[in-house]
């Protein structure tokens, strides 16, 4: 079944550790941290620091997501604040091939990110060389937008892909994820999927991510089962 991660990027960050603990009591099968430098995004989140204290909260898998303009310069800080996945945008990695082998001789997960109107055939000379690609189903910056339809598509045919030559990659998908589209979501192919504002915004965390997860299983078991 798909891995369900949390973005902290909804989160109430005064009550930070809080609200991370309550989603891991709920079932999440890792930490999705958006980082953003209100260059490469019109926004500002969080750093390396904010990062290593995430890392002393939980155990879970802390996937960072760099959506910042020099990753090169920046991704190695996110290792070593304890980040077992980082993924940086291949409209922002000048060096990209350089940027994902530098990330994975550290010793983490390394992944390629893919804006909603960047094509597929970006990742044509990259592709056997990243652990997993993140699938942006929202132009990124902000969170609580709607999921863009199109993005599901390109979705499946990147499974297809990945399939047919038979590689160790998997498929994550970010951005407007609600229970009433998870389904659909799922059946996409991905095999981790985002959740922002439909874990945060709810007011309880951890009823949310059990939700969540239990209806990705409840997906999963209808899937094996055709």
């Amino acid at each position: 079944m798909a891995v369900l991660a949390p973005s902290i990027l909804s989160a109430d960050f005064a009550r930070l550790g809080e609200e991370i603990r309550a989603t891991e009591a709920g079932g999440a099968g890792m930490i999705h941290v958006d980082v953003m430098d209100g260059h490469f995004v019109p926004n500002i989140t969080i750093g390396p620091l904010v990062a290593a204290a995430v890392r002393r909260i939980t155990d879970l898998p802390m996937d960072c997501h760099l959506m910042i303009a020099d990753p090169d310069r920046y991704a190695a800080a996110f290792v070593e604040a304890g980040a077992e996945m980082v993924s940086v945008h291949a409209e922002a990695a000048v060096h990209l091939h350089r940027t994902v082998q530098a990330v994975r001789g550290m010793g983490a997960k390394a992944g390629v990110v893919l804006n909603p109107a960047t094509p597929l055939s970006a990742l044509e000379e990259i592709l056997t060389d990243v652990d997993y690609v993140l699938l942006m189903s929202v132009n990124p910056g902000f969170g609580g937008q709607r999921l863009i339809p199109s993005v599901l598509h390109k979705a499946r045919r990147l499974r297809e892909r990945i399939d047919a030559a038979d590689l160790d990659v998997r498929i994550e998908i970010d951005g407007g994820v609600t229970e009433e589209n998870l389904a659909e979501v799922a059946a996409s192919g991905v095999d981790m999927v985002v959740a922002g504002s439909a874990v945060f915004g709810t007011g309880d965390p951890e009823a949310a991510t059990r939700r969540l997860v239990e209806r990705l299983a409840q997906l999963a078991r209808r899937e094996h089962s055709c």
